[in-house]
């Protein structure tokens, strides 16, 4: 599968419940096959809000502490991992999606490039169960592991959250978390000997640490150790910057809601202290962690030595900026601020008026501006085009849109990291549906300098990223088509299956969509997803309004009051599939994760009828009573608030758990929770669980696949992510008719 767009939020334990078996198939057997769970208990509650009774009849499973809670869902793990494993295909699945991820070779991500032909990635080399972090200089040296997280002593999965090299390459800052709790503390190494530099910093569960320029100290973001009787909703309010020298025994606090009262920030703002190596300024910026949008600050680098830092600021959330890179005297905006689609500003310090910044970057004449990123002497720009993208490079006096930098090359981009601004050109991996991504490094010359061949202007591929597509796979039909929905906005939809299959209804079909936070599907090849399509399976895409497809206004056509045009061109996707013969309702799965909990949710709780099976993967399901939980508080800016009468009547719409109707035929459902899960609580998943075995009239299982040691699913292991996946592919085979349960 592509990687499913995430929530911004990279922190907190918000489930502090376990299975006690501590993994998904253990004492699965404990529990009878054919014995059904006992009824959930239900000690209901009703709330009066904005003049509306709300029911809520499992309120109870929010005391994720409680015994009755615990119990209730270890049998209802241990039930679903029984039934699981019951079906006939699923080892073969299983055994066929490791197989495949092996055949495509190693996995490489976040290549980052810094001075001195040094390059730091993160991989996990076949048959290894976790990423490692690398360092490799240039690209003909050796690799030497830096990090291996599983190292560290404890049964509990290990996972590498972020990490950040001091600009002089002689420290590493890193963060370290277990069972997928997000739930870092960050270390500090000796790059050369290898050694640890002081004890681990706790609560430092965000990727905001940025060395100063000196390589000397370094920033970083940390939530408060709060009582044991404190709210969840306290988790990440007043977080405060820190400045650390190397070598000191404590940090001074920098930044945030309770070290500048005079800059009356949020207690919600979540502040980075961020530095380039060649600017004598440094820029405070906030965001809640789930919109980018937030507040700016400038000061010299030279105040840190100083008792109180006078911030100055730059712009605030009606600005509109979601990207900043500061490079000497300038600073270097994303706005969409008369721009929907997108573009870049350059901002002069020194004067630090924002109506004066300069446009460097245009917005884009057809598509949208989703990233850019400064070299040496150019900016490159990442402008999407349907699920695809290009890379543009935008000199001093050369085309205002630029050049593409990416000649001859078809996919969805992304870019490796050069924070310093090292190097004159850009590496850029690029994936499709049909090929692995490969990196390339872009070349020095562009097609606008009249003396370059093809030759000189074509990328070079740096060989860093290894996989292929596994032998014996099928050639594959992509189709990308525009679908009318309710309202007759046209959703970009893409189409996946094998060349010459047969469009009769019959083919397992699964729909998945996403819709949030203005994030969007990108053409993206995973060897695994073949086990699917070379069975004649069908995988559909939907870029539904709520993510960026189209630029802000395609965004905001779903969020908070619009937010039903999600499940809604949902609906849509799923009745084309239907009309063009892909597949039938007996056929149709539907797939939605994290906030995209409410796309598959609703649409389920909508047209039921359209649908054989859905995969609630730890969604969103309870919109209502989000903001009550940890992370639900910092995703009011995303749905709304149920304490704001104009925000409450879409928060209840969309919310799948209050939505579900007795003695309804809804399809088979699988919701999919880890216990440590720190962005979407596991009681979602519980309550509606609860809600649908006993509203259901269909006869059809209502499973939840539980993991003990998983989060979000960041930081899961290669075997857990090839177990899910694997469950995922049988669970909806069993219910569309294709395979059976074993006796």
């Amino acid at each position: 599968m592509p990687p499913v767009p995430q929530p911004l939020r990279r922190g907190g334990v918000a489930g502090l419940a376990r299975l006690a078996s501590g993994g998904l198939l253990a004492a699965a057997l404990s529990v009878a096959a054919a014995t059904l769970p006992p009824a959930a208990p239900s000690q209901p509650v009703t709330d009066t809000l904005h003049g509306v009774a709300v029911p809520d009849p499992y309120r109870n499973f929010e005391n994720l502490k409680s015994s009755q809670t615990q119990v209730w869902l270890k049998v209802q793990g241990e039930y679903g991992a029984a039934e699981l494993a019951r079906i006939d295909v699923r080892d073969g699945i299983a055994k066929r999606v490791q197989a495949l991820a092996q055949a495509s070779g190693d996995s490489v991500r976040a290549v980052t490039r810094m001075p001195g032909e040094r390059i730091y990635y993160l991989r996990r080399k076949v048959g290894e169960n976790q990423f490692k972090l690398v360092l490799r200089q240039g690209l003909g040296g050796p690799e030497r592991v830096l990090v291996d997280p599983q190292s560290r002593a404890g049964g509990a999965p290990r996972s590498i959250n972020y990490f950040v090299p001091s600009w002089d390459g002689k420290t590493l800052a890193y963060g370290i978390s277990a069972g997928g709790s997000e739930d870092a503390s960050l270390h500090l190494m000796d790059i050369a000997t290898g050694k640890a530099l002081g004890t681990p910093i706790p609560r430092v569960h965000e990727s905001l640490v940025r060395w100063a320029p000196d390589s000397r100290s370094l920033t970083y973001n940390q939530v408060r150790a709060l009582p044991a009787n404190a709210p969840d909703t306290e988790t990440f309010l007043d977080t405060t910057v820190f400045l650390l020298k190397l070598g000191a025994t404590r940090a001074t606090p920098l930044f945030g809601p309770l070290v500048n009262p005079e800059l009356k920030l949020d207690r919600l703002d979540v502040g980075m202290v961020m530095f380039a190596p060649d600017s004598p300024y440094m820029i405070a910026r906030t965001t809640d962690t789930t919109v980018p949008e937030g507040r700016l600050y400038v000061a010299p680098v030279a105040a840190l030595g100083t008792k109180k830092i006078a911030w100055r600021q730059i712009s605030g959330f009606t600005d509109k900026i979601t990207q900043v890179e500061l490079r000497g005297e300038s600073l270097y905006l994303r706005t969409y601020a008369g721009a929907p689609r997108g573009r870049v500003l350059a901002l002069a310090l020194k004067d630090s008026v924002l109506a004066n910044a300069a446009e460097v970057v245009p917005e884009p004449d057809t598509g949208v501006l989703q990233d850019f990123a400064l070299g040496r002497d150019a900016i490159y720009a990442e402008v999407r085009q349907g699920f695809g993208s290009r890379v543009r490079r935008i000199e001093p006096g050369g085309p205002a849109q630029g050049i593409d930098v990416t000649p001859g090359l078809a996919g969805s981009t992304s870019m490796a990291e050069d924070r310093a601004h090292a190097y004159s050109n850009a590496w850029v991996g690029i994936s499709s549906w049909t090929e692995p991504t490969r990196l390339y490094a872009t070349a020095l010359t562009t097609p606008s300098s009249t003396s370059s061949t093809a030759a000189e202007t074509a990328p070079r591929d740096t060989g860093l990223l290894t996989t292929t597509r596994p032998p014996g796979t099928p050639e594959l039909q992509v189709s990308e088509v525009l679908v009318s929905s309710h309202d007759g906005a046209k959703v970009p939809l893409a189409i996946l299956h094998r060349k010459g299959l047969v469009l009769d209804g019959t083919n397992p079909t699964l729909l998945i969509g996403y819709g949030a936070y203005g994030l969007s599907y990108d053409s993206y090849f995973d060897a695994r997803s073949m086990a699917w399509l070379e069975r004649g399976g069908v995988l559909a895409y939907a870029n539904v309004r709520g993510s960026g497809a189209f630029g802000d206004a395609w965004y905001r056509a779903g969020f908070k009051a619009t937010k039903a045009n999600t499940w809604k061109d949902g609906v849509a996707c799923a009745s084309y599939l239907i009309e063009q013969r892909y597949a039938s309702p007996p056929t149709l799965g539907i797939w939605g994760t994290s906030a995209g909990g409410i796309f598959v949710g609703r649409a389920v709780t909508s047209a039921p009828e359209l649908f054989a099976a859905a995969i609630f993967d730890v969604g969103v399901l309870d919109a209502v009573r989000f903001e009550e939980s940890a992370n639900g508080i910092t995703n009011i800016s995303e749905f709304g608030s149920n304490k704001n009468p104009a925000e409450f009547p879409a928060l209840l719409e969309m919310s799948t758990y209050h939505q579900i109707k007795d003695g309804t035929a809804y399809p088979a459902v699988m919701l999919i929770h880890g216990m440590n899960d720190p962005r979407v609580d596991v009681w979602h998943s519980a309550k509606t669980a609860a809600r649908l075995q006993a509203a259901s009239s269909s006869g059809r299982p209502i499973l939840m696949r539980l993991d003990g040691q998983a989060g979000h699913g960041i930081g899961s292991t290669a075997q857990q992510s090839f177990s899910k996946q694997a469950d995922i592919y049988s669970f909806l085979l069993w219910q569309f008719g294709k395979a059976a349960l074993i006796p």
